[in-house]
């Protein structure tokens, strides 16, 4: 199949951009959009998860409203009962209207308090399940994401992301919206009331509108930036707790828990004044607000005063005027904490599609093909690979003060390589020559940026990646378990249908990990996170025993028997070479045992294969391989100087 067939150049090294494009963070570009119509824009996205819960959030608002306008009439009864029964019963023993006023009183506060309650129980279910779906759609997308994404982003800015964000979000949704909805209601509809108690009075109230609008302005700006950053700083404290975490065998073992502390404490510090300083922002906000819609109160009732005595308004009418003020300052007292909560979703949402956004470049074709005989013959034809030409992309999150990542080189140039079906291929090379990132092409973990690689006469780019990853199964040097039993770990890719307890018995033989029968509760022992509690060599023979099981045409092995001793390796390779015979396996072998395990051996060389034979015909015709070999040999037996290795 040729390399440049239609399609390829979209395949090779254009992803690489898209991606550093893509993968920019939104907020960071410069907006054309006013801050309040960037806002708009930028929550209209969550529309797509939120429009299920609709109907019951709109319910959820209208009884918000009701309870809005039910504490609204309440002034209005009271003007009704000063105005004409109270004035009537003086010197009358009619309490009738009194007593009526009382009870219309009674009954609009029981009305508003349950509306209150009917809002939280049309609201508060369909929020949690936004957030459910809106956290699944980001874990999808994780799992389907490439290597190269999960390289550049650091698991706790991930992690705060599904988590702090998404539960800010749900908040929002289910307080900040729709109370900014109903306080603005009741805003405009209390001001109106007021207007019509009294006149001028109500128009004074309204002007303070326009400092308040002023103040919101700037506060809005500058309360988004620094959301921003807290929200950042926060993921970047997560991810250094994770490597903390997960590196405290070496913090201890090289006595460095003070420098990890210091670390920690500094990014903790720079946190704690992000967030004094945007309290001091919210604080400064509220107060003018606050002050500006108090002020205008005093000099209102100043005001009213006089008009009553002078008879141009009455008493009720004032009375009224003033419990309206009362039940209209509340929303605008809340209306400071509901812009910035507002904001902070807008920051969230920004950084939950940071995320989203992000294209998948090793996806599946429109038109998927699949070996219909598969029998594992593997062909690298002229392959070639490249990282990134540019550097990761500049996130917000990224320390300022840490230079950036120098470009990375062409790795492979044109690998030509043909490994038979059931056939061992070992593959050597120096450190840093590609072997990994050689092998790592196989089951698309990264995709060929040239050439094509092909299994049983189909690229492997022309294949779903399911379909793929059942014909190829790899095992790593650093081998990762999950938090789970070992029956689950071991039988992760194994075939549906097939019979999983003969897989896992074959597989733990295979790989000498008759171990895990001794554990506390034998196959059903949950191991710990990442298998820690294990010791290298245990978790390599798990791993091993975990591609084994899965029953491939396709084996892949990154010098799976490092952390073996050399009794255990010894009987390890005889097993693979027992059980790999219709197998199609290649290894990187970074010792001359592993070596022994191929049928042929191919040497990689400033990415390139310099050449392909057995071990014997390659200490006889080849000096780089015996240089390699006897490199090799050094690191086996711990000397420091390469050593020649005569034919």
């Amino acid at each position: 199949m040729p390399s440049d067939h239609p399609g390829r150049g979209r395949r090779g090294s254009a992803p690489d951009q898209s991606h550093s494009d893509q993968s920019e963070p939104r907020s960071g570009a410069p907006s054309t959009l006013p801050p309040s119509a960037a806002v708009v824009a930028t929550l209209a996205r969550l529309y797509p998860f939120f429009r299920p819960a609709i109907p019951r959030f709109v319910a959820g608002m209208l009884c918000a409203l009701g309870a809005s306008l039910a504490a609204l009439a309440i002034p209005q009864v009271i003007r009704w009962a000063v105005d004409n029964p109270l004035l009537d019963s003086v010197g009358s023993a009619d309490r009738s209207g009194v007593w009526l006023a009382v009870a219309l009183v009674l009954g609009l506060g029981v009305l508003e308090a349950a509306f209150i309650a009917l809002r939280r129980a049309f609201i508060l279910i369909p929020g949690t399940r936004v957030e459910a779906s809106m956290r699944l759609a980001l874990f999808r997308h994780l799992q389907d994401l490439p290597v190269a994404f999960h390289d550049q982003w650091p698991g706790g800015q991930l992690l705060s992301r599904s988590m702090s964000d998404l539960g800010m979000l749900r908040r929002w949704l289910s307080f900040g919206m729709v109370m900014l909805v109903v306080n603005a209601t009741t805003i405009a509809v209390g001001v109106g009331l007021m207007i019509y108690l009294g006149g001028w009075l109500g128009i004074a109230y309204l002007a303070s509108a326009v400092p308040v609008m002023y103040f919101s302005y700037r506060f809005s700006s500058r309360f988004r930036r620094i959301s921003r950053l807290s929200q950042d700083q926060a993921g970047d404290l997560a991810t250094t707790v994770e490597e903390s975490v997960h590196g405290i065998r070496v913090l201890k073992a090289f006595g460095r828990g003070r420098e990890a502390y210091q670390n920690f404490s500094a990014q903790a510090d720079r946190l704690r004044h992000t967030e004094l300083h945007k309290a001091r922002t919210l604080g400064a906000f509220l107060f003018a607000i606050t002050a500006i819609s108090e002020v205008m109160l005093g000099l209102c009732l100043i005001a009213g005063v006089w008009l009553a005595l002078d008879g141009q308004i009455t008493v009720g009418a004032l009375a009224a005027f003033f419990t309206t003020a009362v039940v209209v300052s509340g929303p605008v007292e809340q209306l400071g904490h509901l812009v910035s909560m507002t904001l902070f979703a807008k920051t969230a949402v920004d950084r939950y599609f940071d995320v989203l956004d992000t294209p998948n470049v090793v996806d599946d074709p429109a038109e998927p093909q699949r070996p219909e005989h598969p029998r594992g013959e593997v062909v690298f034809d002229k392959v070639q690979f490249v990282y990134p030409d540019e550097p990761p992309p500049d996130h917000a999150w990224r320390d300022p003060d840490r230079p950036c990542e120098e470009p990375r080189r062409e790795v492979l140039d044109g690998i030509d390589l043909t490994v038979r079906p059931g056939e061992t291929m070992a593959i050597v090379g120096l450190t840093g020559s590609g072997k990994t990132t050689l092998i790592s092409l196989v089951p698309r973990l990264f995709d060929v940026t040239g050439g094509s690689l092909r299994i049983d006469g189909v690229d492997v780019r022309d294949m779903t990646r399911h379909d793929l990853r059942e014909l190829v199964s790899i095992a790593f040097e650093d081998a990762t378990l999950f938090s789970a039993t070992v029956r689950e770990n071991v039988l992760l890719g194994a075939p549906e249908g097939q019979d999983g307890d003969a897989d896992l018995d074959r597989a733990l033989t295979v790989a000498q990990a008759q171990f895990t029968r001794g554990l506390p509760h034998g196959l059903e022992t949950t191991i710990g996170e990442e298998g820690l509690s294990l010791s290298g060599g245990q978790r390599q023979r798990l791993a091993l025993a975990r591609a084994v099981a899965a029953r491939p045409r396709v084996l892949v092995l990154d010098d799976p028997l490092s952390a073996l001793d050399v009794a255990t390796e010894e009987i390890v390779t005889a097993h693979l070479r027992e059980e790999l015979t219709d197998t199609t396996t290649i290894v990187v072998a970074h010792r001359p045992s592993t070596v022994a395990l191929a049928d042929r051996v191919a040497v990689l060389q400033d990415g390139v294969i310099s050449a392909v034979g057995t071990h014997t015909e390659l200490l006889a015709t080849h000096e780089h391989y015996r240089f390699v070999i006897s490199s090799l040999v050094d690191e086996d037996s711990g000397e420091s100087r390469p050593v020649e290795v005569s034919s």
